[in-house]
């Protein structure tokens, strides 16, 4: 595009790493990384998310085992990003003031979006400085072990994972649909036939080149959809109970 800066180039060619090379990251670095964290915007000023810094093998290798990919044991910096209204519901306490709203799920959701625009900036940070990044939903498949791992207190949550480190890979850059079936003007467009509309996208993604399954053709988009449908998982299913467990009053009816 004409006109791009370097910002935006790096974010536009973004690609998941999940190989890094055995080099660590200087603590110069990492402290840019964390401040540029600090500085990420915060609903109503509250700062309600925290990071994990997970340095310790063993836990490395414990987180990896609930992702299921072995992979994050071998990710320089390992960074979790929570949920943490825990902090100001103390800080509440100490100066006697005992309400429950910092239980409620206005909280809950602010601080969970909190976390995910702080783990979003790090990884524009860190892209910008030549490092790769892999997000890690996956330790959401036991988020009640990964609580019991990091000896999450009460009224935390863990929201997502995040790898960095030098990359040892250079993957193809994934394929994408066109943004006219996901940018809408005032309101939602619905299509006639949506299987018509991304045929192309659905052969372009057949080309892709997948560096975990380099003996496989990709399935086109299509059909990854339905894949991914008829995949479940039961620790997933059962996370709003879980949220409740941490202390969150999820006011279900």
């Amino acid at each position: 595009m004409k006109g791009m800066n370097e910002t935006i180039q790096k974010q536009i060619e973004h690609r998941t790493i999940r190989e890094f090379k055995d080099q660590s990251i200087s603590h110069e670095i990492f402290e840019q990384l964390i401040e540029v964290a600090r500085r990420t915007a915060t609903s109503t000023g509250m700062q309600a998310c925290s990071i994990i810094r997970v340095t310790n093998p063993e836990i490395k290798k414990k987180i990896a085992g609930i992702c299921n990919q072995e992979y994050v044991a071998r990710a320089p910096e390992l960074l979790i990003f929570i949920v943490d209204q825990y902090r100001n519901y103390q800080i509440a306490k100490e100066k006697n003031y005992f309400g429950e709203t910092a239980k409620d799920m206005d909280r809950f959701f602010s601080s969970f979006t909190d976390a995910c625009l702080m783990a979003q900036n790090v990884v524009t940070a860190a892209e910008s400085m030549g490092l790769g990044t892999v997000y890690l939903g996956s330790i959401l498949n036991d988020p009640k072990k990964i609580c019991e791992i990091l000896k999450l207190p009460e009224l935390t949550f863990p929201v997502l994972g995040l790898g960095i480190g030098y990359p040892n890979q250079n993957p193809q850059l994934k394929p994408r649909m066109e943004m006219r079936l996901r940018v809408y003007e005032n309101t939602y467009t619905d299509f006639e036939n949506y299987l018509d509309e991304i045929k192309e996208y659905d052969k372009e993604m057949r080309t892709y080149y997948d560096l975990r399954e380099p003996d496989k053709n990709v399935d086109s988009f299509s059909d990854q959809v339905i894949i991914r449908f008829k995949q479940s998982n039961p620790v997933r299913q059962e996370i709003l109970n879980f949220i409740r467990e941490q202390g969150f009053d999820l006011k279900v009816k």
